[in-house]
């Protein structure tokens, strides 16, 4: 299973399930903002990126109007697709402020201290015939 987060961060785990399934979760202190299913066969790729943080943008307006209207702050790792000027050029247009991700840095990921273990938790001891 793969996870991506609003600190945006990917992780793969490997199970004895032959079902993989991608899941882009975004997250703040407060919890989960979104949480989507990528379709099989799908990359995750400056367009499919582009429009889940179109998506990510109405949740926050819908579910977090006081950091609506703060402005948002974005905190993603360095993978490709999150590095891609057009990526950035939208997220300047939307008034989107990105925190850096420092090169290197796997200590730094949020997903890690706070979103697996949350997942692990509620996941362990389950197997899945289907997504």
């Amino acid at each position: 299973m793969e996870i991506t987060q609003f600190s945006l961060c990917e992780k793969a785990c490997q199970s004895r399930s032959n079902i993989k399934v991608m899941m882009i979760v975004f997250f703040d202190l407060d919890g989960f903002v979104r949480a989507e299913f990528v379709p099989r066969n799908t990359t995750v790729n400056y367009e499919y990126y582009k429009d889940s943080l179109e998506r990510l943008r109405n949740d926050v307006r819908r579910k977090r109007p006081e950091k609506w209207a703060n402005g948002l702050i974005l905190h993603h790792d360095n993978t490709p697709c999150h590095t891609l000027l057009l990526v950035w050029q939208f997220l300047s247009n939307k008034n989107i402020t990105v925190c850096p991700h420092p090169t290197y840095s796997p200590d730094l990921a949020p997903c890690d201290f706070w979103l697996f273990p949350k997942v692990k938790i509620t996941m362990k001891g389950k197997h899945f015939e289907s997504i």
